[in-house]
């Protein structure tokens, strides 16, 4: 039983409207909104230990309930997601005059250490491009999805929920629909065009056979769609095959390589931050951080006076 089914039904269905709201207004994933579920009926069940309902609650019940969750263990990003996850949900409440102020007007967002993302390098890409079995036709898929994932810098989500409608092979590119419902234009590259198209005229069609029709483009032996968690346990095996360690690994490393990799080739950030799907540049000053960190660190290992 999850949180939310332990809870009073009004008080369920207050937390479901706000969330239908998020996703019809701002287009939120459906990762995103379960966090936010996740975190609000928490809350919830934490006020009803005292008798108090969500929509009564007080800043001095905010500020308790995160040095509660705080004491517990919760830190860095689950907890300014959970910051997060109260202020959009009393903001909307506020908003809709179902509330006369906001309880969570004057907490403050908990400061994120700002962590690099480890960046594997060319190379490394190179052998795991090289990783899969080329005579096999998962192996000629997967092919297909790393060159795609490593040629655009899509989310891991944009490229499992990739439909063959959304892409043009002749001019090379693939129309992604990001993060609230924002379009944007990608292209591809000969090589991921080259990988599509050799698994899209053959592999595909052999993973397809009984499986009637899909429009997802990826697709597995079964002929459904390839999934997030899938997808992750491919990289980590093929990365395992070429030694590349496990550390280095995240869901986000192609795109990550991506993103460094056309930066240390002299690309403007403002292009990398288009192509990505970032609304805010600062997200993707984060890569500059990488370039500057990885060239003082040639510098220190290779000049004499280092």
């Amino acid at each position: 039983m999850s949180k939310l089914d332990k809870l009073p039904l009004t008080e369920q269905s207050v937390i479901e409207e706000f969330l239908d709201a998020m996703w019809m207004e701002s287009g939120l994933s459906q990762n995103t909104l379960a966090a936010y579920r996740n975190d609000l009926a928490g809350f919830t069940l934490w006020l009803s230990q005292s008798k108090r309902q969500l929509m009564l609650a007080e800043s001095v019940d905010i500020q308790d309930f995160l040095f509660v969750e705080f004491k517990a263990g919760k830190k860095g990003r689950s907890a300014a997601r959970l910051v997060s996850s109260l202020k959009r949900f009393y903001q909307y409440q506020l908003r809709e005059s179902r509330i006369t102020a906001d309880p969570s007007a004057l907490v403050e967002m908990p400061k994120l250490d700002k962590h690099l993302p480890k960046i594997i390098s060319e190379e490394q890409i190179n052998h795991l491009l090289d990783a899969p079995d080329k005579n096999l036709a998962i192996g000629i898929r997967d092919i297909a999805m790393l060159e795609t994932l490593y040629a655009t810098g899509l989310r891991v989500s944009e490229l499992v929920n990739l439909q063959i409608s959304q892409m043009n092979l002749d001019p090379g590119v693939v129309r992604i629909i990001g993060k609230g419902g924002k379009e944007r234009l990608v292209p591809l590259g000969e090589a991921a065009v080259e990988a599509i198209l050799h698994y899209m005229n053959s592999a595909r069609q052999d993973l397809m056979k009984g499986h009637g029709l899909s429009n997802a483009v990826f697709v597995t032996r079964r002929g459904a769609a390839m999934t997030r968690q899938a997808f992750w346990y491919l990289i980590k095996r093929y990365a395992k095959i070429v030694g590349i360690d496990e550390n280095m690994l995240s869901p986000h490393t192609l795109r990550h390589a991506f993103a460094s990799h056309l930066l240390n080739h002299g690309a403007d950030l403002r292009v990398v931050q288009m192509l990505l799907g970032h609304s805010d540049i600062s997200t993707t000053q984060i890569y500059t951080h990488v370039a500057d960190q990885r060239l003082k660190n040639l510098y220190h290992a290779h000049h004499p006076r280092a």
